[in-house]
């Protein structure tokens, strides 16, 4: 079981630093940010780079994981990303996740003048746009050319840290993105089931999450994996739930115990943006992380 935080790039660096470094302090085993231009509520406040956040926390901190919930190709390409990644794994002497997903309908979709594209759309972008990148950080010279991207003599040297490369960690609920996750995944991420947000019920979305597990594992028994080589990652916040898990420690033991027994291996929690939808008491936030493990244990 495992207990790690997001930490959105809304702060300056001189507070934000503060904010990364407290969180290993405190504990977790991996500090995350999120990928976009912008965000939601956030669209008119300051967003920060992930790429040079995460290099910089990298300075910062000594021991913790670090990576990106979730970068997607919406604004991405393969080829240059890959060239940040191996930069920022080596700045971070090998502490770097790639969580990676499809994208969606916000604003990154739109930021570079491109129509949004549909589901099916994002679909066929992110089935090239995985191997694409595996291949790219595992071979120090790469040619390969697809209907959505292709890379002409890119070299990567002298590649990851961490051999063969850094791990992906793969967002996905579809048939298509649970393949590529079983293939390419170190790790699987979800948030529940976005259809049960709004009308849902705890036990519905648990449920849900249950049949996500299963799908994953008939993905991975497609091509003779084990799914128990994947850890099963629950970003938090995006359930029926909502924010009560954050109310009090006993409330995030209940809800951690229940995913955890599902089999979920990591949860990752908001860190408290005060007057935000993830805004919560970093008293509680702080207990959570110092204490919550040992209560599951």
């Amino acid at each position: 079981m495992r207990l790690s935080t997001v930490i959105l790039p809304v702060y300056r660096w001189g507070e934000g630093q503060k904010i990364w470094r407290r969180a290993e302090e405190l504990g977790f085993h991996a500090a995350y940010t999120y990928d976009h231009l912008s965000w939601r509520t956030f669209r008119d406040g300051p967003w920060f780079g992930a790429v040079p956040t995460l290099t910089a926390a990298a300075t910062a901190t000594e021991w913790i994981r670090l990576g990106t919930l979730v970068t997607s190709p919406n604004f991405r390409h393969p080829v240059t990303l890959a060239k940040d990644l191996i930069t920022l794994d080596d700045v971070s002497g090998g502490r770097i996740t790639l969580g990676v997903g499809a994208g969606g309908n916000g604003f990154d979709a739109t930021a570079l003048g491109q129509e949004p594209w549909t589901p099916r759309e994002r679909a066929d972008h992110f089935a090239e746009f995985v191997p694409l990148l595996d291949r790219l950080l595992t071979e120090p010279s790469l040619t390969w050319r697809g209907t959505r991207y292709s890379a002409v003599e890119a070299r990567n040297i002298p590649g990851c840290v961490q051999r063969p490369r850094i791990p992906f960690a793969v967002a996905a609920t579809g048939p298509r993105g649970l393949k590529l996750a079983a293939a390419h995944g170190q790790a699987w991420v979800t948030t529940g089931d976005p259809k049960l947000f709004e009308t849902g019920t705890p036990e519905q979305s648990r449920d849900a999450v249950r049949e996500q597990i299963d799908r994953l594992g008939a993905a991975c028994a497609e091509i003779g994996r084990d799914p128990s080589e994947l850890d099963k990652v629950l970003l938090t916040g995006f359930t029926p739930d909502r924010d009560r898990p954050m109310e009090s420690l006993d409330a995030f033991v209940d809800f951690a115990g229940r995913h955890f027994a599902l089999g979920i291996t990591e949860i990752v929690i908001h860190s408290p943006i005060p007057d935000s939808y993830f805004a919560a008491d970093q008293k509680v936030f702080e207990q959570i992380a110092t204490e919550a493990l040992t209560q599951l244990s």
